[in-house]
C-alpha cells in the first residue's frame, strides 16, 4: 500500500471512510502463518510513522530468535 495514499485516506476517513476501508481490504492477505509477511507488517507500520532506520531483516541477523 502507497504511504501518500494511506496518509490521505486516514486524513479523510472521519468524514468518508470509503476510501481507507477500499485501502485496508485490498491489503489483506490470507498468508496470516508467513512470518516474513509478518515482519514486513512491522517495517511497514515503521515506515508509515518515519521511522526507517532498521528492517526487521536485518535486526534477526543480528540477533538469535
Amino acid at each position: 500500500m502507497d504511504k501518500e495514499d494511506y496518509l490521505l485516506a486516514m486524513e479523510r476517513s472521519p468524514i468518508k471512510d470509503i476510501e481507507i476501508k477500499f485501502l485496508l481490504k485490498n491489503a489483506l492477505t490470507n498468508n496470516v502463518n508467513d512470518r516474513e509477511i509478518y515482519m514486513k507488517g512491522i517495517d511497514h507500520s515503521y515506515y508509515y510513522e518515519g521511522y526507517y532506520v532498521y528492517k526487521t531483516e536485518e535486526l534477526q541477523t543480528s540477533c538469535k530468535i
